[in-house]
Protein backbone atom coordinates (compact mmCIF):
# COMPACT_ATOMS: atom_id res chain seq x y z
CA UNK A 1 0.00 0.00 0.00
CA UNK A 2 1.46 3.49 -0.96
CA UNK A 3 1.25 6.89 0.93
CA UNK A 4 -1.79 7.56 -1.44
CA UNK A 5 -3.07 4.25 0.17
CA UNK A 6 -2.33 6.08 3.75
CA UNK A 7 -3.88 9.42 2.81
CA UNK A 8 -7.32 7.72 1.62
CA UNK A 9 -7.37 5.48 4.67
CA UNK A 10 -6.77 8.43 7.25
CA UNK A 11 -8.91 11.01 5.18
CA UNK A 12 -11.61 9.24 3.04
CA UNK A 13 -14.50 9.56 4.88
CA UNK A 14 -17.48 7.25 4.35
CA UNK A 15 -20.20 9.91 3.44
CA UNK A 16 -23.22 7.89 2.25
CA UNK A 17 -24.15 4.96 4.58
CA UNK A 18 -27.42 2.87 4.22
CA UNK A 19 -29.31 1.53 7.33
CA UNK A 20 -31.93 -0.71 6.45
CA UNK A 21 -35.49 -0.32 8.55
CA UNK A 22 -37.19 -3.34 8.53
CA UNK A 23 -40.32 -4.24 10.02
CA UNK A 24 -40.19 -6.76 12.70
CA UNK A 25 -36.45 -6.20 13.45
CA UNK A 26 -34.48 -3.68 15.80
CA UNK A 27 -32.38 -1.64 13.63
CA UNK A 28 -31.75 0.98 16.82
CA UNK A 29 -27.70 -0.15 17.28
CA UNK A 30 -26.86 -0.50 13.77
CA UNK A 31 -27.84 3.39 13.49
CA UNK A 32 -25.93 4.63 15.85
CA UNK A 33 -23.02 2.70 14.82
CA UNK A 34 -23.49 4.49 10.84
CA UNK A 35 -23.98 7.78 12.67
CA UNK A 36 -20.99 7.52 14.24
CA UNK A 37 -18.75 6.46 11.05
CA UNK A 38 -20.49 8.57 8.44
CA UNK A 39 -19.49 12.29 8.28
CA UNK A 40 -22.67 13.52 6.02
CA UNK A 41 -25.54 11.39 5.09
CA UNK A 42 -26.90 8.81 6.81
CA UNK A 43 -29.82 7.11 4.72
CA UNK A 44 -32.86 4.88 6.29
CA UNK A 45 -34.72 2.27 3.69
CA UNK A 46 -37.80 1.29 5.06
CA UNK A 47 -38.71 -2.82 4.01
CA UNK A 48 -42.10 -4.62 5.12
CA UNK A 49 -41.15 -8.57 4.36
CA UNK A 50 -44.25 -10.12 3.34
CA UNK A 51 -44.68 -14.54 3.44
CA UNK A 52 -43.62 -15.45 -0.29
CA UNK A 53 -47.17 -16.64 -1.15
CA UNK A 54 -48.78 -13.77 0.40
CA UNK A 55 -50.29 -10.55 -1.84
CA UNK A 56 -48.20 -7.29 -2.00
CA UNK A 57 -51.33 -5.42 -1.35
CA UNK A 58 -51.81 -7.15 2.70
CA UNK A 59 -48.69 -5.18 2.98
CA UNK A 60 -49.89 -1.79 2.29
CA UNK A 61 -51.23 -0.36 6.13
CA UNK A 62 -47.90 -1.91 7.28
CA UNK A 63 -46.10 0.26 4.97
CA UNK A 64 -48.01 3.33 5.87
CA UNK A 65 -47.25 2.95 9.24
CA UNK A 66 -43.21 2.23 8.91
CA UNK A 67 -43.49 5.07 6.63
CA UNK A 68 -45.03 7.54 9.46
CA UNK A 69 -42.29 6.32 11.55
CA UNK A 70 -39.02 7.08 9.72
CA UNK A 71 -40.39 10.33 9.25
CA UNK A 72 -40.20 10.72 12.99
CA UNK A 73 -37.02 9.41 13.34
CA UNK A 74 -35.36 11.19 10.71
CA UNK A 75 -36.12 14.96 12.84
CA UNK A 76 -35.48 13.11 16.01
CA UNK A 77 -32.14 11.57 14.39
CA UNK A 78 -30.96 13.83 11.66
CA UNK A 79 -30.99 11.59 9.25
CA UNK A 80 -32.69 10.98 6.26
CA UNK A 81 -35.61 8.54 5.32
CA UNK A 82 -36.41 6.94 1.79
CA UNK A 83 -39.59 8.12 0.79
CA UNK A 84 -40.37 4.76 -1.23
CA UNK A 85 -40.88 1.84 1.35
CA UNK A 86 -40.03 -1.72 -0.49
CA UNK A 87 -43.07 -4.44 0.38
CA UNK A 88 -41.47 -7.44 -0.92
CA UNK A 89 -41.57 -11.25 -0.76
CA UNK A 90 -38.48 -11.34 -1.51
CA UNK A 91 -36.68 -8.57 1.01
CA UNK A 92 -33.02 -9.26 0.07
CA UNK A 93 -33.06 -9.52 -3.40
CA UNK A 94 -35.23 -6.39 -3.82
CA UNK A 95 -32.98 -4.56 -0.85
CA UNK A 96 -29.75 -5.37 -3.10
CA UNK A 97 -31.14 -3.57 -6.39
CA UNK A 98 -32.08 -0.81 -4.35
CA UNK A 99 -28.43 -0.51 -2.80
CA UNK A 100 -26.83 -0.83 -6.11
CA UNK A 101 -29.36 2.20 -7.02
CA UNK A 102 -28.10 4.29 -4.86
CA UNK A 103 -24.58 3.54 -4.70
CA UNK A 104 -23.46 4.10 -1.01
CA UNK A 105 -20.08 4.41 0.63
CA UNK A 106 -21.18 1.90 3.10
CA UNK A 107 -24.69 -0.60 3.77
CA UNK A 108 -25.05 -1.52 8.38
CA UNK A 109 -26.65 -4.42 9.17
CA UNK A 110 -27.63 -5.67 12.57
CA UNK A 111 -26.62 -9.90 12.52
CA UNK A 112 -29.02 -10.28 15.08
CA UNK A 113 -32.46 -8.28 14.16
CA UNK A 114 -32.04 -7.42 10.25
CA UNK A 115 -30.92 -10.48 9.25
CA UNK A 116 -33.69 -12.92 10.41
CA UNK A 117 -36.38 -10.15 9.28
CA UNK A 118 -34.88 -10.22 5.90
CA UNK A 119 -34.65 -14.10 5.34
CA UNK A 120 -31.00 -14.08 4.93
CA UNK A 121 -27.88 -15.35 6.08
CA UNK A 122 -24.11 -13.55 6.80
CA UNK A 123 -23.19 -15.72 4.07
CA UNK A 124 -25.51 -14.57 1.54
CA UNK A 125 -24.63 -11.14 2.60
CA UNK A 126 -21.15 -11.30 1.84
CA UNK A 127 -20.96 -13.14 -1.48
CA UNK A 128 -20.88 -10.74 -3.85
CA UNK A 129 -21.91 -7.84 -1.63
CA UNK A 130 -23.66 -4.82 -3.72
CA UNK A 131 -21.66 -2.48 -1.65
CA UNK A 132 -19.09 -2.01 1.27
CA UNK A 133 -20.79 -4.19 4.18
CA UNK A 134 -20.78 -3.47 7.72
CA UNK A 135 -22.55 -6.49 9.87
CA UNK A 136 -23.12 -5.76 13.86
CA UNK A 137 -23.19 -8.23 16.26
CA UNK A 138 -23.80 -6.42 19.17
CA UNK A 139 -24.27 -5.44 21.70
CA UNK A 140 -22.19 -2.60 21.04
CA UNK A 141 -20.81 0.14 23.44
CA UNK A 142 -21.82 3.83 22.33
CA UNK A 143 -19.07 4.89 21.21
CA UNK A 144 -16.57 1.90 21.72
CA UNK A 145 -13.81 3.13 23.22
CA UNK A 146 -11.58 0.23 22.18
CA UNK A 147 -11.39 -0.94 18.86
CA UNK A 148 -9.33 -4.31 17.44
CA UNK A 149 -9.14 -4.73 13.75
CA UNK A 150 -8.01 -7.93 12.32
CA UNK A 151 -6.00 -7.51 9.25
CA UNK A 152 -4.60 -9.33 7.13
CA UNK A 153 -3.87 -6.74 3.81
CA UNK A 154 -5.54 -7.02 0.63
CA UNK A 155 -8.98 -4.55 0.29
CA UNK A 156 -11.00 -6.10 3.18
CA UNK A 157 -8.25 -5.26 5.87
CA UNK A 158 -8.20 -1.64 4.27
CA UNK A 159 -12.26 -1.24 4.93
CA UNK A 160 -11.60 -2.90 8.52
CA UNK A 161 -8.83 -0.28 9.08
CA UNK A 162 -10.81 2.70 7.70
CA UNK A 163 -13.50 1.63 10.15
CA UNK A 164 -11.66 1.83 12.58
CA UNK A 165 -10.10 5.48 11.91
CA UNK A 166 -13.55 6.90 11.72
CA UNK A 167 -14.69 5.81 14.69
CA UNK A 168 -11.75 7.62 16.67
CA UNK A 169 -11.63 5.29 19.91
CA UNK A 170 -9.17 5.84 22.47
CA UNK A 171 -7.26 3.11 21.21
CA UNK A 172 -7.13 1.53 18.09
CA UNK A 173 -4.85 -2.08 17.43
CA UNK A 174 -4.09 -3.74 14.49
CA UNK A 175 -4.04 -7.43 14.61
CA UNK A 176 -1.94 -10.06 12.26
CA UNK A 177 -2.25 -13.41 13.08
CA UNK A 178 0.43 -15.82 11.80
CA UNK A 179 0.18 -19.43 11.44
CA UNK A 180 2.88 -21.31 13.30
CA UNK A 181 4.66 -23.46 10.93
CA UNK A 182 3.91 -21.28 7.49
CA UNK A 183 6.02 -19.65 5.53
CA UNK A 184 7.20 -16.34 5.82
CA UNK A 185 5.46 -15.75 2.33
CA UNK A 186 1.80 -15.84 4.41
CA UNK A 187 2.87 -12.27 5.22
CA UNK A 188 3.52 -10.82 1.90
CA UNK A 189 0.19 -10.10 1.42
CA UNK A 190 0.05 -8.16 4.95
CA UNK A 191 3.42 -6.34 4.09
CA UNK A 192 2.20 -3.46 2.43
CA UNK A 193 -0.12 -2.74 5.03
CA UNK A 194 2.17 -2.99 7.40
CA UNK A 195 4.63 -0.46 5.96
CA UNK A 196 1.32 2.13 6.07
CA UNK A 197 0.95 1.26 9.70
CA UNK A 198 4.28 2.11 10.87
CA UNK A 199 3.80 5.29 9.95
CA UNK A 200 0.08 5.73 12.00
CA UNK A 201 1.56 6.32 15.73
CA UNK A 202 -2.37 5.91 15.96
CA UNK A 203 -2.31 2.55 15.79
CA UNK A 204 -1.27 -0.06 17.87
CA UNK A 205 0.36 -2.98 16.17
CA UNK A 206 0.57 -6.54 16.93
CA UNK A 207 1.88 -9.35 15.35
CA UNK A 208 1.08 -12.85 16.99
CA UNK A 209 1.78 -16.17 15.55
CA UNK A 210 -0.20 -19.23 16.79
CA UNK A 211 -1.06 -22.64 15.71
CA UNK A 212 -4.87 -21.97 16.16
CA UNK A 213 -5.98 -18.35 14.44
CA UNK A 214 -9.34 -18.47 16.08
CA UNK A 215 -8.65 -19.19 19.65
CA UNK A 216 -6.10 -16.38 19.34
CA UNK A 217 -8.46 -13.85 18.59
CA UNK A 218 -10.85 -14.89 20.72
CA UNK A 219 -8.42 -14.05 23.54
CA UNK A 220 -7.39 -10.77 22.51
CA UNK A 221 -11.17 -9.76 22.16
CA UNK A 222 -11.27 -10.03 25.26
CA UNK A 223 -9.54 -6.77 26.04
CA UNK A 224 -11.99 -4.53 23.87
CA UNK A 225 -15.14 -3.27 23.15
CA UNK A 226 -15.24 -4.00 19.19
CA UNK A 227 -13.34 -6.47 17.14
CA UNK A 228 -13.41 -5.47 13.44
CA UNK A 229 -12.59 -7.98 11.07
CA UNK A 230 -12.72 -8.71 7.07
CA UNK A 231 -15.25 -11.51 5.21
CA UNK A 232 -12.39 -14.37 4.65
CA UNK A 233 -14.10 -16.36 2.40
CA UNK A 234 -13.51 -15.65 -1.58
CA UNK A 235 -17.16 -15.09 -1.64
CA UNK A 236 -19.00 -15.81 1.12
CA UNK A 237 -17.91 -16.24 5.38
CA UNK A 238 -15.48 -18.34 6.61
CA UNK A 239 -14.77 -20.69 9.19
CA UNK A 240 -12.75 -17.92 11.50
CA UNK A 241 -15.21 -15.10 10.87
CA UNK A 242 -18.27 -17.66 11.68
CA UNK A 243 -17.34 -18.71 14.94
CA UNK A 244 -15.98 -15.15 16.27
CA UNK A 245 -19.97 -14.00 15.72
CA UNK A 246 -21.31 -16.90 17.83
CA UNK A 247 -18.12 -16.96 20.42
CA UNK A 248 -16.78 -13.57 20.74
CA UNK A 249 -17.14 -11.67 24.18
CA UNK A 250 -17.25 -7.86 22.65
CA UNK A 251 -19.26 -6.76 20.09
CA UNK A 252 -17.82 -8.10 16.28
CA UNK A 253 -17.80 -6.06 12.75
CA UNK A 254 -17.94 -8.10 9.54
CA UNK A 255 -17.29 -6.11 6.96
CA UNK A 256 -16.55 -7.00 2.93
CA UNK A 257 -15.86 -4.94 -0.07
CA UNK A 258 -18.58 -4.57 -3.16
CA UNK A 259 -18.12 -7.49 -5.48
CA UNK A 260 -20.17 -7.98 -8.71
CA UNK A 261 -22.20 -10.85 -9.03
CA UNK A 262 -20.88 -13.22 -11.53
CA UNK A 263 -23.03 -13.16 -14.64
CA UNK A 264 -22.24 -16.90 -15.57
CA UNK A 265 -24.28 -18.60 -12.48
CA UNK A 266 -26.43 -17.95 -9.46
CA UNK A 267 -24.35 -16.27 -6.75
CA UNK A 268 -26.08 -19.12 -4.50
CA UNK A 269 -24.04 -21.41 -6.07
CA UNK A 270 -24.96 -25.44 -5.65
CA UNK A 271 -23.70 -28.68 -7.28
CA UNK A 272 -25.76 -27.86 -10.38
CA UNK A 273 -24.32 -24.55 -11.12
CA UNK A 274 -20.32 -25.57 -10.42
CA UNK A 275 -21.18 -28.76 -12.91
CA UNK A 276 -22.21 -26.02 -15.81
CA UNK A 277 -19.33 -23.85 -14.87
CA UNK A 278 -16.42 -26.82 -14.69
CA UNK A 279 -18.77 -28.17 -18.54
CA UNK A 280 -18.53 -24.88 -19.73
CA UNK A 281 -14.46 -24.79 -18.34
CA UNK A 282 -13.61 -28.18 -19.89
CA UNK A 283 -15.31 -27.13 -23.37
CA UNK A 284 -13.35 -24.22 -24.01
CA UNK A 285 -10.03 -24.46 -22.11
CA UNK A 286 -9.47 -28.15 -23.22
CA UNK A 287 -7.10 -28.53 -25.87
CA UNK A 288 -5.77 -30.63 -28.79
CA UNK A 289 -1.67 -30.87 -28.88
CA UNK A 290 -1.98 -31.09 -32.77
CA UNK A 291 -3.89 -27.90 -33.10
CA UNK A 292 -0.54 -26.09 -32.12
CA UNK A 293 1.67 -28.19 -34.35
CA UNK A 294 2.27 -25.26 -36.79
CA UNK A 295 5.33 -24.69 -35.14
CA UNK A 296 5.58 -21.43 -37.20
CA UNK A 297 2.68 -19.89 -36.49
CA UNK A 298 3.61 -20.32 -32.71
CA UNK A 299 6.84 -18.79 -33.55
CA UNK A 300 5.07 -15.43 -35.23
CA UNK A 301 2.76 -16.00 -32.58
CA UNK A 302 5.83 -15.34 -29.84
CA UNK A 303 7.40 -12.64 -32.16
CA UNK A 304 4.35 -10.71 -32.02
CA UNK A 305 3.56 -11.04 -27.94
CA UNK A 306 7.46 -10.14 -27.47
CA UNK A 307 7.60 -13.19 -25.31
CA UNK A 308 10.36 -15.63 -24.59
CA UNK A 309 10.13 -19.41 -23.35
CA UNK A 310 12.29 -21.24 -21.13
CA UNK A 311 12.01 -25.36 -20.92
CA UNK A 312 13.26 -26.99 -17.78
CA UNK A 313 14.06 -30.12 -17.43
CA UNK A 314 14.00 -31.99 -13.92
CA UNK A 315 16.25 -35.17 -13.67
CA UNK A 316 17.29 -37.75 -10.91
CA UNK A 317 18.86 -40.80 -12.47
CA UNK A 318 17.90 -40.74 -15.79
CA UNK A 319 21.03 -41.98 -18.05
CA UNK A 320 18.22 -44.37 -20.06
CA UNK A 321 16.33 -41.49 -21.45
CA UNK A 322 17.37 -37.89 -20.67
CA UNK A 323 18.97 -38.02 -24.23
CA UNK A 324 16.61 -38.77 -26.54
CA UNK A 325 14.62 -36.01 -24.62
CA UNK A 326 16.78 -33.40 -24.94
CA UNK A 327 17.86 -34.80 -28.24
CA UNK A 328 14.35 -35.10 -29.49
CA UNK A 329 12.94 -31.53 -28.38
CA UNK A 330 16.09 -29.37 -28.68
CA UNK A 331 16.54 -30.53 -32.82
CA UNK A 332 12.64 -29.71 -33.57
CA UNK A 333 11.88 -26.61 -30.96
CA UNK A 334 15.31 -24.98 -30.79
CA UNK A 335 17.51 -25.88 -33.52
CA UNK A 336 15.10 -26.38 -36.37
CA UNK A 337 12.37 -23.56 -35.10
CA UNK A 338 13.47 -21.10 -32.15
CA UNK A 339 10.44 -21.61 -30.48
CA UNK A 340 11.60 -22.57 -27.24
CA UNK A 341 14.74 -19.62 -26.03
CA UNK A 342 16.42 -21.59 -24.14
CA UNK A 343 16.67 -25.13 -22.73
CA UNK A 344 18.57 -26.20 -18.88
CA UNK A 345 18.43 -29.21 -17.01
CA UNK A 346 18.03 -29.20 -13.05
CA UNK A 347 19.16 -32.30 -11.84
CA UNK A 348 18.92 -33.23 -8.25
CA UNK A 349 22.27 -34.91 -7.64
CA UNK A 350 22.76 -37.92 -10.13
CA UNK A 351 25.07 -40.63 -9.62
CA UNK A 352 24.73 -41.74 -13.09
CA UNK A 353 25.12 -40.00 -16.62
CA UNK A 354 22.48 -37.78 -16.77
CA UNK A 355 24.53 -34.71 -16.10
CA UNK A 356 27.16 -35.46 -18.47
CA UNK A 357 24.88 -36.54 -21.04
CA UNK A 358 22.93 -33.39 -21.43
CA UNK A 359 26.38 -31.16 -20.67
CA UNK A 360 27.35 -33.28 -24.06
CA UNK A 361 24.70 -32.33 -25.82
CA UNK A 362 24.96 -28.55 -25.35
CA UNK A 363 22.48 -27.95 -22.53
CA UNK A 364 23.44 -25.88 -19.20
CA UNK A 365 23.31 -28.29 -16.71
CA UNK A 366 22.29 -27.18 -12.57
CA UNK A 367 22.58 -28.79 -9.71
CA UNK A 368 19.24 -27.72 -7.01
CA UNK A 369 20.99 -28.60 -4.21
CA UNK A 370 23.46 -25.98 -5.07
CA UNK A 371 21.58 -23.34 -6.05
CA UNK A 372 20.53 -20.89 -3.74
CA UNK A 373 22.78 -21.86 -0.58
CA UNK A 374 21.79 -19.49 1.79
CA UNK A 375 18.32 -21.91 1.91
CA UNK A 376 19.37 -25.49 3.44
CA UNK A 377 18.58 -27.86 0.07
CA UNK A 378 15.60 -29.99 0.38
CA UNK A 379 14.73 -33.12 -1.30
CA UNK A 380 12.33 -33.41 -4.22
CA UNK A 381 11.23 -32.37 -7.51
CA UNK A 382 9.12 -29.31 -6.41
CA UNK A 383 12.33 -27.99 -5.31
CA UNK A 384 14.44 -28.51 -8.77
CA UNK A 385 11.20 -27.14 -10.23
CA UNK A 386 10.95 -24.12 -7.72
CA UNK A 387 15.52 -23.47 -8.36
CA UNK A 388 14.55 -23.40 -11.94
CA UNK A 389 13.42 -19.93 -11.98
CA UNK A 390 16.08 -18.27 -10.62
CA UNK A 391 18.35 -19.78 -13.48
CA UNK A 392 15.39 -19.22 -16.33
CA UNK A 393 14.53 -16.01 -17.86
CA UNK A 394 12.16 -17.16 -19.92
CA UNK A 395 8.33 -14.98 -19.58
CA UNK A 396 6.90 -19.41 -19.89
CA UNK A 397 8.58 -21.59 -18.68
CA UNK A 398 7.90 -24.97 -19.35
CA UNK A 399 8.41 -28.35 -17.63
CA UNK A 400 8.70 -31.92 -18.92
CA UNK A 401 9.88 -35.09 -16.97
CA UNK A 402 12.76 -36.49 -18.42
CA UNK A 403 11.67 -40.16 -17.92
CA UNK A 404 9.42 -40.23 -21.34
CA UNK A 405 10.45 -43.01 -23.47
CA UNK A 406 8.15 -41.95 -26.31
CA UNK A 407 9.04 -38.31 -26.09
CA UNK A 408 7.91 -36.08 -29.29
CA UNK A 409 8.12 -32.10 -29.29
CA UNK A 410 4.18 -31.75 -28.90
CA UNK A 411 4.98 -32.34 -25.37
CA UNK A 412 6.54 -29.00 -25.27
CA UNK A 413 4.49 -26.94 -28.11
CA UNK A 414 0.96 -28.58 -26.87
CA UNK A 415 1.90 -27.14 -23.09
CA UNK A 416 2.66 -23.79 -25.09
CA UNK A 417 0.32 -23.36 -27.47
CA UNK A 418 -2.83 -22.39 -25.06
CA UNK A 419 -0.70 -19.54 -23.72
CA UNK A 420 0.06 -17.93 -27.16
CA UNK A 421 -3.37 -18.18 -28.09
CA UNK A 422 -5.15 -16.63 -25.19
CA UNK A 423 -3.15 -14.27 -23.25
CA UNK A 424 -6.07 -14.97 -20.16
CA UNK A 425 -4.16 -18.05 -19.51
CA UNK A 426 -1.64 -18.69 -16.95
CA UNK A 427 -0.98 -22.51 -16.26
CA UNK A 428 -1.56 -25.52 -18.77
CA UNK A 429 -1.26 -29.38 -17.36
CA UNK A 430 -0.91 -31.51 -20.34
CA UNK A 431 -2.90 -35.33 -19.84
CA UNK A 432 -2.16 -38.03 -22.19
CA UNK A 433 -3.37 -41.93 -21.83
CA UNK A 434 -0.85 -43.85 -19.65
CA UNK A 435 -0.76 -47.63 -20.25
CA UNK A 436 0.81 -49.96 -17.55
CA UNK A 437 2.61 -52.65 -17.98
CA UNK A 438 1.99 -55.55 -15.57
CA UNK A 439 4.11 -58.48 -16.25
CA UNK A 440 4.40 -58.86 -20.05
CA UNK A 441 1.28 -56.84 -20.88
CA UNK A 442 0.43 -53.82 -21.04
CA UNK A 443 -2.80 -52.06 -19.83
CA UNK A 444 -4.12 -49.17 -22.10
CA UNK A 445 -5.20 -46.79 -19.38
CA UNK A 446 -4.64 -48.55 -15.61
CA UNK A 447 -1.72 -45.73 -15.37
CA UNK A 448 -2.16 -43.35 -12.71
CA UNK A 449 -3.46 -44.72 -9.94
CA UNK A 450 -2.33 -42.38 -7.82
CA UNK A 451 -4.06 -39.52 -9.68
CA UNK A 452 -7.56 -41.49 -9.56
CA UNK A 453 -7.10 -43.02 -5.90
CA UNK A 454 -6.32 -40.04 -4.39
CA UNK A 455 -5.50 -36.34 -6.11
CA UNK A 456 -8.99 -36.36 -7.97
CA UNK A 457 -11.34 -37.37 -5.18
CA UNK A 458 -9.33 -34.98 -2.78
CA UNK A 459 -10.40 -31.76 -5.82
CA UNK A 460 -13.96 -33.44 -6.03
CA UNK A 461 -14.21 -32.70 -2.38
CA UNK A 462 -12.24 -29.46 -1.63
CA UNK A 463 -11.63 -27.64 -4.96
CA UNK A 464 -14.86 -28.93 -7.23
CA UNK A 465 -13.97 -26.49 -9.27
CA UNK A 466 -10.72 -28.02 -10.47
CA UNK A 467 -12.41 -31.08 -10.83
CA UNK A 468 -12.68 -30.81 -14.97
CA UNK A 469 -8.65 -31.14 -14.70
CA UNK A 470 -8.00 -35.15 -16.01
CA UNK A 471 -4.41 -34.78 -15.04
CA UNK A 472 -3.90 -32.97 -12.22
CA UNK A 473 -0.55 -34.43 -11.17
CA UNK A 474 0.73 -34.74 -14.60
CA UNK A 475 4.69 -33.62 -15.01
CA UNK A 476 4.59 -32.12 -18.31
CA UNK A 477 3.10 -28.47 -17.61
CA UNK A 478 3.93 -24.57 -17.74
CA UNK A 479 2.94 -21.46 -16.87
CA UNK A 480 4.06 -17.75 -17.17
CA UNK A 481 6.65 -16.16 -14.99
CA UNK A 482 4.84 -13.24 -13.55
CA UNK A 483 2.30 -16.00 -12.35
CA UNK A 484 4.51 -18.53 -10.99
CA UNK A 485 6.49 -16.27 -9.21
CA UNK A 486 3.45 -16.14 -6.78
CA UNK A 487 3.19 -19.70 -5.92
CA UNK A 488 4.78 -21.24 -3.19
CA UNK A 489 6.04 -24.30 -4.22
CA UNK A 490 5.86 -27.90 -2.54
CA UNK A 491 9.47 -29.49 -2.03
CA UNK A 492 8.59 -32.78 -2.75
CA UNK A 493 5.46 -34.97 -4.57
CA UNK A 494 2.90 -32.17 -3.39
CA UNK A 495 4.36 -29.59 -6.10
CA UNK A 496 1.84 -30.05 -9.24
CA UNK A 497 -0.94 -30.34 -7.45
CA UNK A 498 -0.61 -27.66 -4.75
CA UNK A 499 0.64 -24.82 -8.28
CA UNK A 500 -3.16 -26.06 -9.49
CA UNK A 501 -4.70 -25.05 -6.59
CA UNK A 502 -2.70 -21.86 -5.78
CA UNK A 503 -3.04 -20.53 -9.38
CA UNK A 504 -6.94 -20.94 -9.40
CA UNK A 505 -7.02 -19.56 -6.32
CA UNK A 506 -4.89 -16.42 -7.38
CA UNK A 507 -6.11 -16.02 -10.58
CA UNK A 508 -9.32 -17.89 -11.48
CA UNK A 509 -10.61 -20.87 -13.20
CA UNK A 510 -10.25 -19.12 -16.54
CA UNK A 511 -6.40 -18.70 -16.04
CA UNK A 512 -6.24 -22.98 -16.49
CA UNK A 513 -6.61 -24.92 -19.23
CA UNK A 514 -5.20 -28.80 -20.62
CA UNK A 515 -4.13 -29.83 -23.48
CA UNK A 516 -4.09 -33.39 -24.85
CA UNK A 517 -0.67 -35.15 -25.29
CA UNK A 518 -1.85 -38.47 -26.70
CA UNK A 519 0.30 -40.66 -24.64
CA UNK A 520 3.00 -40.87 -22.36
CA UNK A 521 5.11 -44.18 -22.08
CA UNK A 522 7.42 -43.96 -18.48
CA UNK A 523 8.67 -45.87 -15.89
CA UNK A 524 5.60 -47.56 -13.40
CA UNK A 525 6.51 -47.53 -9.92
CA UNK A 526 5.84 -49.96 -6.90
CA UNK A 527 2.96 -49.76 -4.98
CA UNK A 528 5.00 -48.80 -1.65
CA UNK A 529 6.60 -45.20 -3.63
CA UNK A 530 2.61 -44.67 -4.59
CA UNK A 531 1.55 -45.23 -1.72
CA UNK A 532 4.07 -42.76 -0.07
CA UNK A 533 3.57 -40.16 -2.71
CA UNK A 534 -0.56 -40.28 -2.08
CA UNK A 535 0.79 -39.26 1.37
CA UNK A 536 2.69 -36.61 0.51
CA UNK A 537 -0.27 -35.30 -1.86
CA UNK A 538 -2.56 -35.65 1.10
CA UNK A 539 -0.51 -33.24 3.49
CA UNK A 540 -0.25 -30.76 0.38
CA UNK A 541 -3.78 -30.41 -0.23
CA UNK A 542 -4.51 -30.13 3.95
CA UNK A 543 -1.84 -27.11 3.50
CA UNK A 544 -4.01 -25.33 1.11
CA UNK A 545 -7.36 -26.20 3.16
CA UNK A 546 -5.15 -24.63 6.31
CA UNK A 547 -4.72 -21.42 4.27
CA UNK A 548 -8.56 -21.48 3.48
CA UNK A 549 -9.48 -21.96 6.89
CA UNK A 550 -7.21 -20.26 8.89
CA UNK A 551 -6.25 -23.39 11.05
CA UNK A 552 -3.90 -25.55 11.44
CA UNK A 553 -5.26 -29.65 10.91
CA UNK A 554 -2.08 -31.50 10.74
CA UNK A 555 0.43 -31.88 13.30
CA UNK A 556 4.11 -33.27 13.25
CA UNK A 557 3.03 -36.27 14.43
CA UNK A 558 1.09 -36.75 11.50
CA UNK A 559 4.12 -36.34 8.90
CA UNK A 560 5.18 -40.01 9.90
CA UNK A 561 3.93 -43.05 7.98
CA UNK A 562 3.89 -46.10 9.27
CA UNK A 563 5.23 -48.82 6.31
CA UNK A 564 4.12 -52.44 6.37
CA UNK A 565 7.30 -55.35 6.27
CA UNK A 566 7.03 -58.83 6.22
CA UNK A 567 9.96 -60.51 7.16
CA UNK A 568 11.91 -62.48 10.00
CA UNK A 569 8.50 -64.83 9.90
CA UNK A 570 5.76 -62.05 10.19
CA UNK A 571 4.73 -58.46 9.67
CA UNK A 572 5.95 -55.41 11.56
CA UNK A 573 5.92 -51.81 10.89
CA UNK A 574 8.84 -49.06 9.30
CA UNK A 575 8.25 -45.62 10.26
CA UNK A 576 9.25 -43.34 7.39
CA UNK A 577 9.32 -39.84 7.84
CA UNK A 578 7.65 -37.88 4.73
CA UNK A 579 6.98 -34.26 5.53
CA UNK A 580 5.81 -32.16 2.55
CA UNK A 581 6.85 -28.55 3.55
CA UNK A 582 6.38 -25.36 0.81
CA UNK A 583 8.79 -22.82 -0.24
CA UNK A 584 7.73 -19.13 -0.46
CA UNK A 585 6.91 -17.27 -3.57
CA UNK A 586 9.96 -16.91 -5.87
CA UNK A 587 9.20 -13.10 -5.95
CA UNK A 588 10.13 -12.96 -2.17
CA UNK A 589 13.42 -14.28 -2.42
CA UNK A 590 16.04 -11.50 -2.67
CA UNK A 591 18.33 -13.73 -4.87
CA UNK A 592 15.84 -13.94 -7.88
CA UNK A 593 14.91 -10.02 -7.44
CA UNK A 594 18.35 -9.14 -7.62
CA UNK A 595 18.88 -11.84 -10.58
CA UNK A 596 15.75 -10.14 -12.08
CA UNK A 597 16.91 -7.25 -11.74
CA UNK A 598 20.48 -7.13 -13.30
CA UNK A 599 18.90 -9.20 -16.63
CA UNK A 600 16.66 -6.01 -17.43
Amino acid sequence: MTDQHKRHLQLASLRRVIVPWVHGGRSDEALQLAQQLSAGDVTLIGVVPLPANASLSMGAATAQELRRHLRQLSREASVRARSQVLVTTQPWADLRQVIEEEAPDLVVLDIQHHLPALGVEVGDVLRYPPANIALLRGPLLAPPQRVLAAVRGGPFSELALRIGLNLRPQQLTSLHVRLRGRSPSEDEAFEPLRRVLANMPEVSQRTIETDDTLRCILDEAKQVDLLVLGATAPAGVGYVASALIAQAPCAVLIVATRQPAPTTFDARASAKAISLLVDKWFAENTFQADEFDNLHQLVDLKRQQNTTISLALPALNEEETVGNVISTIKRALFDEVPLLDEIVLIDSQSTDRTREIAAELGVPVYVHQELLPRLQARRGKGEALWKSLLVTRGDIIVWIDTDIVNVHPRFVYGIIGPMLVNPRVQFVKGFYRRPLRVGERIQADAGGRVTELTARPLINLFYPELSGVIQPLSGEYGGRRAALEQCSFFSGYGVEIGLLIDIYEKFGLSAVAQVDLLERIHRNQTLEALSKMSFAIIQAVMRKLESRYERRFIEDVNKSMKLIRYGQGGYYLEVEQIEERERPPMSTVEEYLQRREASR
